[in-house]
C-alpha cells in the first residue's frame, strides 16, 4: 500500500511539474537527492557496523546476564507472564537494551524473534496477544538513552552540536513510552482476554 502512495506521488509531482514548467527543477532534485542519500549511506555505515558488534558481542558473552539484572524489574512488571529463563524473554530483554542505547537497527533482529517466540504461545494465531500488543507498543514508543543513529546523522549532515538533542529525545521518549503504556493498560481492560 505504502509503495502505491509513493508513486502516486511521484507520478503526481511529475506531471505537475511538466504542466507548470518545473521539470528541470524536479530533475535536478531527484538526482541531487541520490547523491545526498548514498552520502549519507555511506557515512552512516561505520556507525552502524560499530555498535551492531558491540551489540553482538553483548549477546554472545556474559554482559548480556548483566544488562538482564538492570532492567530485569521493568521487562518483570510489564510481562509478568513470561518465564525469565525463556529465549522469548532474552529476546525481549536486548531488544529493550538496543532500544535505550538507540540502535534500532540492532534491536529489530532481537525484536522479531521475541515476537516469533510469543506467537508459538499464541492459542489464537490470528490475533495478537496482550504481550504481543505490549512489545510491539514499547518499540514503537522507543525509550532512548542514547540516540546513537540520530547523532550519527547529524554529525554527517554538518551539526555543530549534534547531541545537542539528548534531552528533547528523552523527554520525547518518556512521555511516548508513559502515554502508551496508560493507553494500553486501558485498552487491555476493556479488551477480552486470549
Amino acid at each position: 500500500m505504502l509503495n502505491l502512495i509513493w508513486c502516486f506521488f511521484i507520478i503526481i509531482s511529475i506531471i505537475y511539474s511538466i504542466f507548470f514548467g518545473n521539470f528541470v527543477n524536479v530533475n535536478n532534485s531527484i538526482f541531487s537527492g541520490i547523491e545526498s542519500t548514498t552520502n549519507l549511506i555511506i557515512s552512516l555505515f561505520g556507525s552502524m557496523c560499530f555498535w551492531n558488534g558491540i551489540m553482538n558481542i553483548v549477546k554472545n558473552t556474559s554482559m548480556i546476564n548483566k544488562i538482564k539484572i538492570i532492567i530485569n524489574p521493568l521487562i518483570k512488571k510489564l510481562f509478568n507472564n513470561i518465564d525469565e529463563d525463556s529465549e522469548m524473554y532474552k529476546n525481549i530483554s536486548m531488544n529493550m537494551t538496543s532500544n535505550l542505547l538507540g540502535l534500532g537497527n540492532s534491536s529489530t533482529p532481537c525484536g522479531l524473534k521475541a515476537i516469533e517466540e510469543m506467537q508459538k504461545e499464541n492459542p489464537n494465531k490470528n490475533k495478537l496477544t496482550n504481550n504481543q500488543i505490549l512489545f510491539i507498543l514499547i518499540n514503537t514508543a522507543s525509550i532512548q538513552l542514547i540516540p546513537t543513529t540520530i547523532i550519527s546523522i547529524r554529525t554527517s549532515l554538518g551539526s555543530k552540536n549534534p547531541s545537542i538533542i539528548i534531552l528533547g529525545v528523552w523527554f520525547a521518549s518518556i512521555v511516548a513510552f508513559l502515554s502508551m503504556l496508560l493507553i494500553t493498560k486501558i485498552y487491555f481492560k476493556f479488551r477480552k482476554s486470549i
